[in-house]
Order: C-alpha cells, then sequence, then structure tokens
C-alpha cells in the first residue's frame, strides 16, 4: 500500500485529523471516494483475522475483576490454568482504541507463557470500551491523562497484591498504551519491568525517576514517534539506566497488531514478541532484581 496512505491513516488514528478530512484525503490518494473505501476497509482493523487464542481455550482462566483505587476501573484478568504456583503479573495497556478483541487476544497470549495477565480497560470508568473503533477514539479524546495513569498505577497495585501473583510485576503497552508505559516506569517505582511498542517517549528530565529496566520496540518507517527517541535515548544513557532499544527497519507503526493487514509485519512482530517474553521472564521471576 502507498506509503502516504498509511501515513494518513495513522494520522488520522492518533488524532491529528477529523474522520472528514481523512476521508477527504483518502478519497484524493485512492482516486475517489469508492476506492477510498475500499482502501479504509483494509487499513481498519479486522478482529476475526486474529484470534490466536481463543476466549473459551481450555488451557486459560479469565474473568473481568474490579480493581480499587479508581471507581468503576475493570480488566481482564487471564491465567494459564496448569500453573498452581504464583505467577509473574503483566499489565496490558492497550492502544488508543481500548481494550478490543485484539488487546484481550494478546492478554491470553502472554497468560499461556506462564504470567498472570491483566488487560486494562481504561475506558471503564467512563462506561467501557465499545465496540465501534470510531466511538472508542472519540471516547479517547475526553480521557484525562492523568486518568488513565492513576488506573494504570492502581493495576500494577492489584496485580502485586494479587494472591496468585509472586508480587513483580511488568508492563507491556501498545502505541499510545506504549507511552503510558513509559509514563508508568517514571512514576511508578513499584513496576519491575517495562515493555514499550512504538509509544511516545516520556520527558528527559524525567528519566532519572524510572527503576525499571525497559524494553523498547520502534518502528523504522514511524516518523512521528521515532523524532523523540534520540533524546530520550540519550538520557537514559546518560543516567545509566537498563534499557534495550530496537528499531524494527522498513515496518511501520502498529507492525505487532495482526489485525490490520496494510501495517502488520509478522517477522517483526515474532522478533518483538520473542524478545517481550525473554524480557519479561527474565525481570520478573521470583528473586530477579
Amino acid at each position: 500500500m502507498d506509503q502516504r496512505i498509511i501515513d494518513l491513516y495513522d494520522a488520522y488514528t492518533h488524532g491529528h485529523l477529523n474522520r472528514r478530512d481523512f476521508l477527504d484525503r483518502l478519497a484524493a490518494l485512492a482516486g475517489g471516494a469508492a476506492a477510498g473505501g475500499a482502501l479504509l476497509s483494509t487499513l481498519r482493523s479486522n478482529y476475526a483475522l486474529a484470534e490466536v487464542v481463543p476466549q473459551n481455550d481450555p488451557r486459560i482462566g479469565a474473568e473481568t475483576v474490579t480493581i480499587p483505587g479508581v471507581q468503576g476501573l475493570t480488566g481482564y484478568l487471564v491465567r494459564p490454568k496448569d500453573d498452581a504456583g504464583k505467577l509473574p503479573a503483566v499489565l496490558v495497556i492497550p492502544e488508543n482504541r481500548g481494550l478490543n478483541p485484539h488487546i484481550k487476544d494478546v492478554t491470553r497470549r502472554i497468560a499461556l507463557e506462564g504470567f498472570l495477565a491483566l488487560g486494562l480497560d481504561y475506558f471503564s470508568p467512563m462506561g467501557g470500551t465499545p465496540p465501534d473503533e470510531d466511538k472508542a477514539r472519540e471516547m479517547f479524546e475526553r480521557l484525562q491523562q492523568s486518568d488513565a495513569l492513576a488506573s494504570a498505577r492502581a493495576a500494577v497495585t492489584y496485580l502485586k497484591r494479587h494472591p496468585s501473583g509472586n508480587g513483580r510485576v511488568g508492563a507491556v503497552g501498545f502505541c499510545w498504551g506504549g507511552g503510558l508505559v513509559n509514563n508508568l516506569a517514571v512514576s511508578d517505582p513499584d513496576l519491575d519491568a517495562a515493555v514499550v511498542y512504538y509509544g511516545a517517549q516520556p520527558k528527559a528530565e524525567d528519566v532519572l525517576k524510572i527503576r525499571a529496566p525497559l524494553l523498547l520496540h520502534y518502528a523504522g518507517l514511524d516518523q512521528r514517534t521515532n523524532a523523540g527517541i534520540p533524546a530520550y535515548e540519550a538520557a537514559l544513557k546518560q543516567a545509566g539506566k537498563s534499557y534495550e532499544l530496537h528499531m524494527y527497519q522498513g515496518v511501520n507503526h502498529a507492525f505487532n497488531n495482526d489485525t490490520g493487514t496494510a501495517r502488520y509485519d509478522k517477522a517483526a512482530a515474532d522478533l518483538a514478541w520473542s524478545r517481550t517474553i525473554a524480557f519479561l521472564k527474565k525481570h520478573l521471576a521470583q528473586g530477579a532484581r
């Protein structure tokens, strides 16, 4: 697909264009409204494409749980059924479209790797994640970042105290959620590991507050997000922080999301996933530092 179209969609999904302007520009690039509409169906997520772990998979147990500390906050908690021991815990923070079927599937995938996994619905205090992506984006525009961070911190505390957990908690975030994980690492000293997928970077002066080791995944074609990397990495180096940064060349923002065929890149996604699981197992094992 024409990179200009992918970049246009990226601008729209991140709130830099309203829907009318996006559709007008898409039609211009595609050669007409009908062609633009056909492309839109390719650009948007198709949740039927990528349910890697079915909701009723017998290897897992899943439930919706209420998280103390923020009124109305809920999450999707998943654990492997065949592991009765104390599990390391992972908080999964979605993109700006909330706890949709794809993020629930990602949460189940993480659980099957031997973790107590919690997909956070940061829209739940506002009524919950809607099935329609456009409505989710509208809700996102009303979401206060301070409220989202408070919800993430409440979720970390919940997982720290969970009777099935080993007391160690990591976080994985995608897109907007990746940026929130970066800010969570700044603000929450109880976080034990942080994995960021193409997320915005925190202020360089805040890097000193980070205690958790970081695993940072970025896409080579994602100019918007990547603009902040040099300052962030320089601050991490200067502060002596523990981090790994991987740049996946030739791929787009959201390369891990296998429900969007236009931007998904299987090779990059598989490599990033293997690095993510290994990193979480290393840093969240009982007794890890």
